[in-house]
């Protein structure tokens, strides 16, 4: 017989094994654990990116191109003349993220966007170095971003 474990505590080291995996599934059921991959995604989408182009062509960011800004919950995104300094567009409003599956919902713009004010749109993002791309689900934007810097 072993020494260390005898046989008649087996059911009841079974049943403590059984017992702690339960718990931690239930605590990452509830979000109580720390450093899902949604988490660490999250994490890595803050700050400012510049429009690169899609996915399958990504180039150098265009000087006074668009820019893109996440928060913990907030997005932005804006654009101007490169001749003018003129704003083109800008709006912005709060996200979701649940895996790799985004939603912005828009809460404010400027004129020229204006009727895009209360929308929803979604899309599938990841990170990736540098590189935020995210392709629209049901809308057409499908960009790359590089991290401004």
């Amino acid at each position: 017989m072993n020494k260390l474990m005898p046989r008649a505590n087996l059911p009841q080291v079974a049943v403590l094994i059984a017992t702690a995996l339960t718990c931690v599934v239930v605590l990452q059921a509830n979000g109580q654990l720390p450093a899902t991959p949604k988490k660490e995604l999250a994490k890595e989408m803050i700050g400012a990116w510049s429009l690169a182009g899609t996915p399958d062509n990504i180039e150098k960011p265009a000087d006074g191109g668009r820019l893109k800004f996440f928060t913990g919950k907030h997005w932005a995104i804006t654009q101007n003349d490169p001749k003018t300094g003129k704003v083109i567009f800008h709006h912005g409003g709060t996200y979701t993220l649940d895996g790799d599956s985004y939603t912005e919902s828009l809460e404010y713009a400027n004129e020229n966007t204006a009727d895009l004010i209360g929308q929803k749109f979604k899309f599938k993002v990841k990170v990736d170095g540098d590189i935020f791309t995210n392709v629209g689900q049901g809308n057409p934007w499908t960009e790359a971003w590089k991290r401004a810097k």
